[in-house]
């Protein structure tokens, strides 16, 4: 009973925050798949989309909602909502007519694009090539910054090298940090001022710019997705396995997560006190690191495929989604955020470190209950 109460209450907090947050899904056309495709002569209302490559030839009425590989609005298609995401690589060659925002590799609005709205995005590399247009402002954090087209609104842009073409426009005030390069042509046609408080938060690991801090948030989500992508991809079975004991038996997991956080980190140490053992020591911690990652990965995997429990919705890539997201909606409220985060990452470690115990045990009385081809009875 205690734990279905549990359950209860993490759907009850998660569900609020995603449904207040993200209104309108439950409406939405949901498509997976190695390629999501609308087709140039296919309209739909809206578009939640998981895929390796997203491609829009047709017509989406509402919003795109996209975690994917690649995100492709082609030249023939039209979005009359905003297009938000996560994914390697955005591209804009037709129409948008509302906001994108989201975090990427690269992003590019390519010649002859229009974004009705504003433009919000982490990426390393924005790309606004001549003949494109954004109607409202642009926001972005990233590695570098290339305008060739039009910006409507104001401009706040926080890269390393920023690069405005003799043909690029920004109608309103432009607000920068990094190295500047205004080619002779280039119109602004408000303030250009450099603030060096426009960054406030850089991706943790990453030697690059800083970015701002709400693009930091959304790229931790895009490095969860991808990790998430991958393991599910490479190891299906068994990421259903972990998800499963840390769906079931979240008390007994998370008792093992604290437990290997205490223990883990001793035998390092005692690893460090003998000098001999300090390669191992360091091998060790960089491996333990990436456990704790994926376990966290897992854990929001988890919570994913218990919101999706309550709903008509199923399957493991939307669970993988929702749970992420949500995950770190939450992870944003005061106090709260951080409890949250770390009950669901102690849970996804112990529920990870039981399935390879149990997977281990499993192969092992396999091979004991397998008669010997040579015994003769």
């Amino acid at each position: 009973m205690r734990r279905d109460a549990r359950s209860v209450v993490v759907v009850v907090l998660v569900a609020a925050v995603v449904l207040g947050v993200l209104p309108g899904v439950a409406t939405a056309v949901t498509r997976s798949g190695d390629t999501v495709v609308v087709a140039e002569d296919e309209t739909v209302d809206e578009l939640d989309a998981f895929g390796g490559s997203v491609v829009v030839h047709g017509t989406v009425n509402g919003d795109v909602s996209a975690f994917a590989g690649d995100v492709y609005v082609a030249e023939t298609g039209r979005v009359g909502g905003n297009v938000a995401g996560a994914a390697g690589s955005v591209r804009i060659a037709g129409v948008v007519d509302g906001d994108v925002a989201g975090a990427s590799g690269s992003l590019t609005l390519e010649e002859g694009s229009t974004v009705g709205g504003d433009v919000a995005a982490g990426t390393g590399s924005l790309t606004v090539a001549e003949g494109a247009t954004v109607g409202g402002d642009l926001s972005a954090g990233a590695q570098t910054a290339s305008i060739d087209g039009t910006v409507e609104g104001d401009a706040e842009i926080g890269a390393d090298e920023i690069r405005l073409g003799p043909s690029a426009v920004i109608e309103g005030d432009l607000t920068y940090d990094g190295t500047l390069q205004r080619a002779d042509g280039a119109v602004v046609g408000g303030t250009v001022e450099r603030d060096d408080d426009l960054v406030t938060a850089a991706p943790a690991g990453t030697d690059g710019p800083l970015v701002p801090g709400w693009a930091s948030v959304v790229y931790g989500l895009l490095m969860n997705l991808l990790l998430g992508a991958v393991l599910l991809f490479v190891f299906p079975s068994f990421s259903q396995r972990v998800v499963l004991e840390a769906a079931r038996s979240p008390g007994l997991s998370g008792g093992v997560g604290v437990l290997s956080l205490v223990v883990v980190p001793l035998v390092l140490l005692l690893l460090v006190v003998t000098l001999v053992g300090i390669p191992l020591a360091l091998i060790g911690s960089v491996l333990f690191g990436l456990l704790v990652w994926v376990g966290g990965v897992y854990g929001r995997f988890a919570v994913g495929a218990v919101i999706l429990a309550y709903t008509d919705r199923e399957g493991e890539w939307a669970a993988l989604v929702v749970g992420i997201v949500a995950v770190a909606l939450v992870v944003q409220i005061p106090f709260l955020g951080w409890v949250v985060n770390l009950a669901v990452g102690l849970v996804g470690l112990g529920a990870l470190l039981l399935a390879f115990t149990s997977g281990y045990r499993r192969r092992r009385a396999e091979r004991t209950a397998t008669p010997d081809v040579g015994a003769v009875s």
